[in-house]
């Protein structure tokens, strides 16, 4: 197996749009900024902004901290872009994932099924959830879950009872590890709906129908909750 393949592309060229945005509002702040802050300029629920932030926390370009201050109360979390030429330097986070999907298939029984109870609960948390008394109709469900998976860096694009996905952001591992990731992306779409209380549940996702499309089937579950 050749470096290249053990290795990731530079972090510029690897972040989806999204995270992009995330690490030049960072960029832009000149110093420490907290996650709402961030998720109101570049127009991101906070969860979602915060699970970019880490992210790039996590590809070594930014930094999280305490916040300095002098009044009474827990101080919150803040993030830092670090300077670009202290990123530099190869990431191998495609190899760790592949190592992980590779763990996960070998040792678990029902791999699939332990994938998608992951993702709904990545869902859950992900999804920007609406007010107690507000009625969620099938439209702004499948809205709602767009979002997410816009951010997320699936593309997507939704039509009636099918949201088609044009752009798989893990699609290497996806290809070796069909049973596990793409059970993440069902869970996670499962959590959504549900955490926004959608009459919808994602029933199936048919991969690679297409080199860069996959379908998610989505179904009226007949029920509205407030």
């Amino acid at each position: 197996m050749s470096e290249q393949t053990l290795t990731d592309p530079p972090a510029s060229r690897a972040l989806g749009e999204s995270r992009a945005r995330v690490l030049a509002a960072l960029r832009s702040a000149g110093g420490p900024v907290a996650v709402q802050d961030v998720a109101e300029q570049v127009g991101l629920h906070a969860n979602t902004a915060r699970f970019h932030l880490d992210g790039l926390v996590g590809s070594g370009l930014a930094e999280r901290r305490a916040e300095d201050r002098t009044r009474p109360g827990r101080p919150r979390t803040v993030y830092v872009a670090i300077a670009e030429e202290a990123a530099e330097g190869r990431r191998s986070y495609r190899l760790l994932a592949e190592m992980l999907t590779g763990l996960i298939a070998e040792n678990v029984a029902d791999p699939g099924k332990a994938a998608e109870s992951a993702g709904e609960a990545w869902g859950r948390y992900l999804a920007d959830r609406p007010p107690p008394t507000r009625l969620v109709d099938e439209a702004e469900g499948i809205r709602r879950l767009s979002t997410v998976l816009s951010g997320a860096g699936f593309a997507p694009d939704p039509g009636g009872d099918v949201i088609r996905l044009r752009h798989c952001p893990f699609r290497e591992i996806a290809e070796e590890r069909r049973d596990v990731v793409c059970g993440l992306h069902l869970g996670l779409m499962r959590g959504v709906l549900d955490e926004v209380r959608a009459p919808l549940t994602a029933e199936r996702l048919e991969p690679f129908v297409e080199p860069s499309l996959c379908l998610a089937h989505l179904r009226p579950t007949g029920k509205r909750r407030r």
